[in-house]
């Protein structure tokens, strides 16, 4: 229902028991007991309203210059919010510098964007909509454009009090991505409701090499799995152009740095890496086992290791018992 063009917002009732079903599901007792609830900004409360607004828009193709890109264009439920490419293709097949994170969880973010610069996701949904490879719209023209939908300028008022300004865009786009909640994986099952049988040995045995015999969980601690820290992993000993975080401080302190990816649902974001070069686990396994690449500043974290072909099975399973699409709930038709 929210694929459709023209946004379905007259009544909300559709949307509200969907939304109330999502959150019912994602904030059982049991979930809060391990995952802290997410924190919303002191003027960005969330509201199931609010969800709806946001999500009919993350969806609205109409954000783009010529109408043909969406948020979803690059965030496909299916594929855990990323979009299977090695980089991101904006209008007019532009392509982008990197590939597309997954925003499942990003709740939980302390920063956002590769570069770990960006301290809310509400400043986040600025950037894809104005930048020139991505969606190419002028910020003023936008509200202009979607504050003559009806729809949207009854939500606004309904809503926020207010005319649709880039205030409504940018608050409800961060509330619907903060709706968008994945922990309940089969490892979250073992691991932290004592469900014994929710992995197979091998996945028992992945489990117990990514956390004692490796280094991984110094960067991909659970519950979420990512630092939240930017890193430089060693991918390459010269970094190109997108030198990472540097880009934002001109410090050469920062070469290479790049946040750490959550590595839950990773069996279905591939290819991986900022820049997509790398598109199979099997070629990730490989990097750190050789220790990366040797950059100037990668991290000490990286150090080469040893694992017998079975070994690399069984972490491959574990990393596979990651996977949570309890939140496709809501995009299956």
């Amino acid at each position: 229902m929210f694929r459709n063009r023209e946004m379905k917002i007259g009544s909300y009732l559709g949307g509200v028991i969907l939304a109330s079903l999502f959150f019912w599901q994602c904030r059982s007792v049991k979930t809060v007991t391990v995952f802290q609830q997410v924190q919303h900004p002191v003027d960005n409360e969330s509201s199931l309203e609010k969800i709806e607004l946001g999500r009919a828009l993350f969806f609205d193709e109409r954000l783009s210059i010529d109408n043909s890109i969406s948020c979803a264009s690059c965030h496909l439920p299916e594929l855990a919010f990323t979009d299977g490419k090695v980089v991101s293709e904006g209008v007019g097949g532009r392509l982008t510098a990197r590939n597309s994170p997954t925003i499942l969880n990003s709740g939980y973010l302390t920063t956002v964007m590769f570069d770990a610069h960006l301290p809310t996701l509400e400043m986040q949904a600025i950037v894809p909509i104005q930048e020139h490879v991505e969606m190419d719209m002028d910020m003023n023209a936008l509200i202009e454009k979607l504050k003559a939908v009806p729809e949207y300028q009854a939500a606004a008022k309904s809503v926020f009090g207010r005319d649709f300004d880039p205030w409504v865009l940018t608050r409800s786009i961060a509330a619907f991505e903060r709706s968008l909640i994945s922990n309940n994986s089969r490892f979250d099952r073992y691991y932290y409701f004592g469900d014994q049988l929710a992995l197979t040995e091998s996945e028992q045995a992945g489990w117990k090499l990514f956390s004692e015999k490796l280094y991984c969980t110094e960067c991909h601690a659970p519950p979420h799995f990512t630092s939240f820290e930017a890193e430089n992993n060693g991918l390459y000993t010269d970094y190109g152009e997108d030198k990472g975080r540097f880009r934002i401080h001109n410090d050469s302190l920062d070469i290479g740095m790049f946040k750490v990816p959550s590595l839950r649902n990773i069996a279905l974001t591939s290819p991986y890496m900022h820049d997509g070069s790398m598109g199979s686990l099997d070629d990730v396994i490989l990097h750190y086992s050789e220790g990366g690449a040797g950059h100037l500043l990668q991290s000490d974290i990286v150090k080469p290791f040893e694992l017998n072909p079975h070994e690399v099975v069984q972490l491959k399973n574990f990393l596979g018992a990651l996977t949570d699409t309890s939140y496709m709930i809501n995009f299956r038709d």
